[in-house]
């Protein structure tokens, strides 16, 4: 009976029509097209400000990065990690299996061996819970947990990172992701919802991008992003081209909202 459908991202509205996601509405939806629009959300970027956020111990900018290499060594020393010169990989999420940490759970010593360390908060399901405890004792000063919900712990994580894993099994919109790149920090998300919409991938060739995806929900092809990811952070000069990216991409509420009164007035002088 609705005039019009909305959802949060324009992928997610396409995805919402197949049975997989479309928890049995996927033929009512079909049935529905013409009025079904997928408007990606936004972040307040005053709120998520690298320059003013008081939570972070050093603030910065897209001009002056130094204080992020600040937050990276003081992330470290805050979680217990191992100070060397290995790229810093930020999870922030509800341990859930929606968010992709079951192929997480398999990759787990993959993803050590290629000498990355993870700095995880989050809590939920005690699977997830279980696993990141053993994983901080197992890997101890390489991945270090906490299992709770802090704004901001999760917002020096957001500064500190150099990468930011999301592996979502399906993602609406996301916010994490959109987060990350205002903090300058390059995502590794699965091609899903909001974050198909909102990452585009690093074209080596080119420079462009805002971070490194893949399509196939599996962990091999989650550590190829995750290959790529760290390719690019051992050369400089493309990983400040990105990280630069990263900083001037912009999700505001503003876009999102100039996009709803559009579709209100198509509504609001529809003749019938």
């Amino acid at each position: 009976y609705s005039d019009e459908i909305t959802t949060v991202s324009p992928s997610y509205a396409e995805e919402i029509q197949t049975a997989y996601y479309g928890e049995r509405m996927d033929g009512l939806l079909r049935a529905r097209v013409d009025h079904l629009t997928g408007i990606l959300n936004g972040i307040d970027e005053d709120l998520f400000n690298p320059e003013t956020d008081t939570n972070l111990p050093f603030n910065f900018s897209a001009a002056d990065l130094s204080g992020k290499a600040k937050c990276k060594e003081a992330l470290r020393t805050e979680f217990w990690l191992d100070k060397d010169d290995s790229p810093l990989v930020g999870i922030v999420t509800r341990f859930t299996g929606q968010k992709g940490l079951d192929i997480i759970e398999y990759a787990i010593e993959a993803l050590m061996e290629k000498g990355i360390q993870l700095a995880v908060l989050g809590s939920g399901d005690t699977r997830y819970e279980h696993l990141f405890s053993w994983a901080s004792w197992r890997y101890g000063g390489r991945i270090a947990a906490r299992l709770t919900y802090s704004n901001s712990i999760a917002n020096r994580i957001y500064a500190g990172s150099d990468m930011f894993l999301m592996p979502s099994q399906f993602e609406p919109c996301g916010l994490a992701q959109m987060i990350a790149l205002r903090y300058g920090t390059l995502p590794i998300v699965r091609e899903t919802g909001g974050l198909k919409d909102s990452i585009t991938p690093y074209n080596k060739f080119t420079g462009e991008g805002l971070g490194f995806t893949f399509t196939n929900y599996n962990h091999i092809d989650m550590l190829g992003a995750v290959d790529r990811a760290i390719e690019a952070y051992r050369n400089p000069q493309a990983w400040s081209g990105l990280v630069q990216n990263a900083m001037n991409a912009h999700f505001t509420w503003d876009i999102s909202a100039d996009e709803y009164i559009n579709l209100y007035n198509k509504v609001k002088y529809r003749k019938y």
